[in-house]
């Protein structure tokens, strides 16, 4: 039991978050490195060892966190006990099975930066902010999803006659409307006449509004919980 209560303590001690926050950074900057081409042989060893460390380093805190939860089977399923066990499954998965399929595992190891999560409040906070808002998300989900769908109508309408190699269904002018509605506008389908641009200014419009009610929405609630820990902490 005192083992068990050290290591607990251990593992949520600043040090230690500190180091594995590092740890987590330079992980990222080592799969950054990984990805370059005719990289020296000496340097590629070096990244390997760097990832055998992380691995390891990552498998005995996983480990350590099940030995100590008190609900293991509710860590196990937790958010981040699926993060912390993703980050290291694909190492495991590619020692045992060696196929070219199977190497696409490996973009898994970007889901690592999600740990760092559990070492900040902001992350917490953040969650918080999502559960306590989640029903009026889900209903501007569902809203943007029909304004979407209204959008590729609308353009689909003004532009299949003058455009039926870029405008060929509702399906190619979803992607337009999610590209335009977003306000990303990638330039690789766009309306040609007078009622499509004007349509499209309109949908712009709409985009910018789109992109900032859930931007406010959660930032109200993040306002709301930080104020409430500054009253408790007061």
């Amino acid at each position: 039991m005192i083992t068990t209560v050290k290591l607990r303590a251990g593992l949520e001690s600043r040090r230690f978050r500190l180091c594995i926050g590092l740890l987590i950074i330079l992980s990222m900057v080592s799969f950054a490195f990984d990805t370059v081409p005719d990289l020296d042989p000496t340097i590629r060893q070096l990244l390997d060892g760097f990832e055998y460390f992380t691995i390891a380093v990552f498998t005995l805190e996983y480990c350590a966190r099940i030995a100590t939860a008190e609900q293991k089977r509710k860590f196990i399923f937790s958010f981040y006990g699926l993060i912390d066990l993703i980050a290291i499954v694909p190492f495991y998965l590619l020692l045992m099975v060696d196929l070219r399929s199977l190497r696409a595992l490996q973009l898994l190891r970007l889901l690592r930066v999600l740990k760092i999560g559990r070492y900040g409040g902001a992350m917490d906070r953040f969650l918080a902010a999502i559960r306590q808002t989640k029903e009026e998300l889900l209903i501007f989900s569902f809203i943007a999803l029909i304004l979407l769908y209204l959008s590729a109508m609308g353009i689909y309408y003004f532009e299949h006659a003058a455009q039926p190699d870029k405008f060929r269904s509702l399906f190619d002018c979803i992607w337009w409307a999610a590209v335009t509605l977003t306000t990303v506008g990638y330039g690789d389908i766009y309306p040609i006449t007078l009622g499509g641009r004007i349509f499209t200014v309109f949908i712009l419009l709409l985009g910018l509004g789109l992109v900032a009610i859930p931007t406010g929405i959660v930032a109200s609630a993040l306002s709301v919980l930080r104020r409430s820990e500054l009253k408790d902490e007061a």
